[in-house]
């Protein structure tokens, strides 16, 4: 039978840092066609070799056929078909307990399958296997982001900053978490870090105004959002963000003209619409806020503000003219369609109980609330 040279290397022992390199021969078949893959004879040639009896031996065996199924999947995984992926993934992972690919490949499957849970149970093996491994403690903490698991994302996110401090989408998300754990220091201190990073990305200019909006620094929230808006002038939720920091600091002309830049820029963004009409509102120009909240439904129906807006504007007008029941029956009716898209309202609730049995003015109720921002940029 015909051999074909062939050179493997081998580590001495489970633990050692020699190599060394054995020159087997590929038998060929009888009919003289060469087995194709290499593996396959390596495994084929398992049996053959004594040596191989040893633990060393069989550590060797189990990785090379590790790899194998390794291979396989990554071909599997190229093709889309992520069920046979995975299970040549497993076998992998099986064979080769020390190597991080194989779990990690399959935390890759699970998440592109909306199975979280798994992924992340895959991505903290494949981190166990490997520590120092970034692409996996950045995908572990972006899965804890999406599952709202807000303090385990942050401890990832700081573990991925200290394998790799200059990347970018990791400082930006860490400050992202922070923001929403109301850590606000923290968080400026991360997208500042992010705009060190990147000093051109709009993102991170855009989650620090927020924050810093959140803080009631309202100057330095504007110039953070004009940032953005110098980098990329065509954000329309930018806009709104600048024009609700415009509102908090009572400048409502500014924030009217902000909005309706934001609205010529998108005429399909609910949420410019009804933060017009929340601002032509403060103005007291009832008629024109009347059709902002308007344009503002037919965008999204799901915008209790500019129902909560429309059921005070028909308050109004029936208390300047007690004869009109018809828009006293129309605010309360607005106002309940607010409650249905979101029953968490409190203002709303002591609006109704206040109203359906008697006739107070609204507009302290509905005016006593600063505006938060959108935050449009960042986080998974």
């Amino acid at each position: 039978m015909l051999l074909a040279a062939s050179t493997v290397v081998f580590r001495l022992g489970a633990g050692a840092s020699k190599v060394a390199q054995v020159t087997m021969r590929q038998p060929e078949a009888a009919f003289g066609m060469r087995l194709r893959h290499p593996c396959l004879y390596l495994l084929a040639l398992a049996g053959m070799l004594p040596c191989l009896a040893t633990t060393s031996g069989c550590h060797v065996v189990h990785k090379v056929q590790a790899d194998y199924h390794l291979d396989r999947g990554e071909k599997l995984l190229a093709q889309d078909n992520l069920d046979r992926a995975l299970v040549e993934f497993e076998k992998a992972s099986q064979l080769s307990p020390k190597l991080a690919a194989a779990p990690s490949r399959m935390g890759t499957i699970y998440r592109r399958m909306g199975d979280y849970e798994h992924a992340i149970a895959c991505f903290l093996e494949a981190i166990r296997r490997n520590p120092f491994s970034f692409d996996d403690t950045l995908n572990l903490a972006q899965l804890y982001h999406f599952s709202s698991r807000l303090r385990d994302a942050v401890q990832a996110y700081l573990h991925a900053t200290e394998l790799q401090p200059d990347h970018f989408e990791a400082q930006l998300n860490l400050g992202a978490c922070y923001q929403q754990l109301g850590d606000y220091d923290q968080a400026v201190e991360r997208f500042e870090r992010a705009i060190a990073v990147d000093p051109d990305q709009p993102s991170s200019y855009v989650n620090l105004g927020v924050t810093l909006d959140s803080q009631g620094k309202y100057y330095e929230a504007i110039r953070a959002y004009k940032e953005a808006l110098e980098r990329d002038n065509r954000q329309p939720l930018v806009l709104v963000n600048l024009a609700h920091t415009y509102v908090n600091q009572n400048r409502l002309k500014l924030a009217r003209g902000t909005l309706q830049r934001a609205v010529r820029m998108d005429p399909q963004l609910g949420v410019a619409h009804e933060a017009l009409g929340y601002c032509l509102f403060r103005m007291r120009d009832f008629d024109a806020a009347e059709v902002a909240y308007r344009d503002a439904i037919a965008c999204d129906k799901g915008l209790t503000r500019s129902y909560a807006g429309l059921g005070s504007i028909c308050m109004l007008r029936y208390l300047e003219d007690a004869t009109r029941t018809d828009v006293r029956a129309e605010a309360l009716e607005y106002w309940h369609r607010s409650l249905e898209v979101d029953p968490d309202q409190p203002r709303i609730r002591k609006l109704i109980a206040r109203y359906e049995s008697s006739s107070q003015d609204p507009d302290t109720v509905l005016l006593s609330d600063r505006q938060t921002p959108t935050q449009s940029a960042g986080g998974s």
